[in-house]
């Protein structure tokens, strides 16, 4: 048996119900598109993405299920606050969403340099979002000390230059 076959078969069954399901009736549907809710459907395709993964252990799937599930927050966030110029900054999150998803494949499958791989994208992205979020009109807290995050991010690669390669 293919597990990944099985987990994409079962992913198009699941989300093909789910439409069925909100084409059919009326109180699913006002849920699917409620002003406030339709955002869940984006994060309950990640989740879907998260469980079938793990129930199949193709943890990959780990990974595009963070990034839907976390655009789906986003836009849940933007939705509820009507902030939807914060998109202008907002995007750089997306990195840090496919680091969460590489470390948690990789813890599932124990391998340490994936954890450390997608730890360095999660705070690159985050970086990203404090500079692009200070300047296009996010958080206050970093203001005008951004440029302070670009010389610890280059002052991290300096010293990890200098570092020996571990075998």
């Amino acid at each position: 048996m293919n597990r990944g076959r099985v987990a994409a078969a079962l992913l198009l069954i699941l989300i093909g119900c789910w439409y069925l399901a909100v084409e059919v009736s009326p109180e699913v549907r006002a849920f699917a598109y409620g002003a406030t809710t339709w955002p869940f459907q984006i994060i309950g395709i990640g989740a879907l993405f998260a469980i079938i993964g793990v129930v199949f252990w193709q943890t990959g799937l780990l990974i595009p299920a963070c990034i839907i599930s976390g655009i789906g927050g986003m836009l849940y966030w933007q939705n509820l606050t009507g902030n939807w110029a914060s998109w202008a900054y907002m995007w750089a999150l997306i990195p840090c969403f496919v680091g969460i998803g590489i470390i948690l494949d990789g813890a599932l499958q124990r391998r340490r340099k994936e954890v450390i791989g997608g730890g360095w994208t999660l705070f690159n992205g985050l970086v990203m979002f404090a500079i692009f979020g200070s300047f296009l009109g996010g958080s206050e807290i970093v203001g005008k000390y951004w440029p302070l995050l670009l010389i610890a991010l280059g002052v991290i690669f300096l010293v990890r230059a200098f570092m020996p390669k571990r075998s």
